[in-house]
């Protein structure tokens, strides 16, 4: 049985965790030009993680890279729930079968308590299927246009 593993999105994954899961992230950017980042916050407001997801993927100006091509891994700590969204670029070029590939990585490891070891291996899905549509340019050409960092909290400004 895994440890009781905090709530608060800045105590979720440990230090070390933290560490892997964006050293996923760069490791993953070196196959593609996609761009990949990972969210967390406390509760999902409304219950739908998608519909957040798709509220945070805005808020994170992830519709701004040049090719359309970001991918947010969305994680409600105290829910469990979760979503992966993509922006237009993606969809135009991969079928569902790249995000039940994904998910399937998430859920398989979430059941689990793998909560880091799934993000993991969901960083690297995605960047091995990216791969094929978004190669990477090359460090001379390929500029890394979202930060890396796991985001937490509400990334949304003023009122809701």
């Amino acid at each position: 049985m895994s440890p009781r593993r905090s709530n608060d999105p800045a105590r979720f994954f440990t230090e070390e965790e933290s560490k892997a899961i964006v050293a996923a992230i760069e490791a993953a950017e070196k196959q593609t030009s996609g761009e990949i980042r990972v969210h967390l916050e406390k509760r999902c407001p409304g219950g739908d993680p998608y519909l957040r997801g798709r509220e945070v993927f805005e808020d994170l100006g992830m519709t701004e890279t040049a090719e359309r091509n970001g991918v947010l891994i969305y994680l409600a700590t105290a829910d469990r729930l979760f979503a992966v969204l993509g922006d237009r670029g993606i969809h135009e070029r991969v079928d569902e079968g790249f995000w039940d590939a994904v998910a399937e990585q998430l859920s398989s490891h979430f059941r689990d308590g793998d909560f880091a070891g799934g993000m993991i291996a969901a960083i690297e899905e995605i960047g091995r299927q990216l791969h094929d549509v978004f190669p990477y340019a090359g460090d001379d050409a390929d500029v890394n246009e979202l930060p890396n960092e796991i985001s937490l909290g509400s990334p949304r400004k003023g009122p809701r």
